[in-house]
């Protein structure tokens, strides 16, 4: 990775970070490190390195940002299925700015998934053009700064580092990836496995309109999205909301002598 870095220079790192950023499945990471370690022995500046990953930050999270605004929940549904945890990204990601708002963007660079989820759920939830770019930029030098920071400092272990999986070539390269193979073979699994028993159990839309419109309504609705979701649209007649969260403290408002309805986006 450093021979690849010496020789073509900043122009690794700015469409390395622009490519993982855009969403596609390249760590960026090590081309940061690597960056940073280069910089240590005196052959790049650190600076020039920092604005180059800063803009190839900002360039396809502010697109995603304003996605986000004009195309709402379905761009980060369409990013969080490149995932490995689909099924929690998107709420995960919420949470994240229902509990500290734009401070979600300071650390988002730092978290798989997040990274990219979180400017178009910025837009959607109607933050600032200049706030989105001044946490997103803090972010992203926090990030890219951090890294290359790191490889300036530890740039001779680093190198040692490399000698040693030089040496042990193709044997290093067959266990991590039978160790990735593994790894992602078990949450494809879980998740096959956990959208089977979803589907058993399912409830259309149109079924539960035509169940509310019959005399046999007896049973209790819960929508589980939250507030700010909510908001958006509007609420299901008749139902409870309570998030996730809110379970452990409200589960005795939940009668026991109904059938239990769970909407949850």
């Amino acid at each position: 990775m450093q021979h690849f870095i010496l020789q073509y220079g900043y122009a690794v790192v700015f469409i390395w970070v622009l490519a993982e950023q855009a969403g596609l499945p390249i760590p960026a990471v090590p081309v940061l490190l690597g960056m940073g370690a280069l910089i240590g022995q005196g052959f790049y500046g650190w600076p020039t390195a920092l604005l180059g990953a800063l803009v190839a930050c900002l360039i396809p999270d502010f697109a995603w940002f304003l996605l986000g605004r004009t195309k709402g929940r379905g761009v980060l549904k369409l990013l969080c299925r490149l995932s490995l945890e689909p099924d929690s990204c998107v709420k995960t990601t919420e949470r994240g700015f229902q509990r500290y708002g734009w401070g979600t963007l300071l650390g988002a660079k730092f978290l798989p998934g997040l990274s990219t989820a979180a400017p178009p759920l910025a837009g959607m939830t109607g933050m600032s053009t200049t706030r989105f770019l001044l946490a997103d930029s803090a972010g992203s030098l926090l990030w890219a700064g951090s890294l290359l920071g790191t490889g300036m400092v530890f740039h001779r272990q680093l190198e040692w580092a490399a000698e040693r999986a030089a040496k042990l070539g193709l044997g290093l390269g067959l266990a991590l990836g039978l160790i990735l193979f593994v790894y992602v073979s078990w949450k494809y699994y879980q998740r096959r496995r956990f959208l089977h028993l979803l589907r058993v159990n399912r409830l259309s839309v149109e079924d539960l309109y035509q169940s509310m419109n019959s005399e046999q309504h007896d049973f209790f609705i819960i929508d589980m999205r939250d507030l700010w979701e909510i908001k958006r649209t509007s609420l299901i007649p008749g139902a409870r909301q309570m998030s996730f969260s809110d379970l452990e403290v409200r589960h005795v408002e939940i009668p026991r002598d109904q059938e239990i309805v769970l909407y949850c986006s």
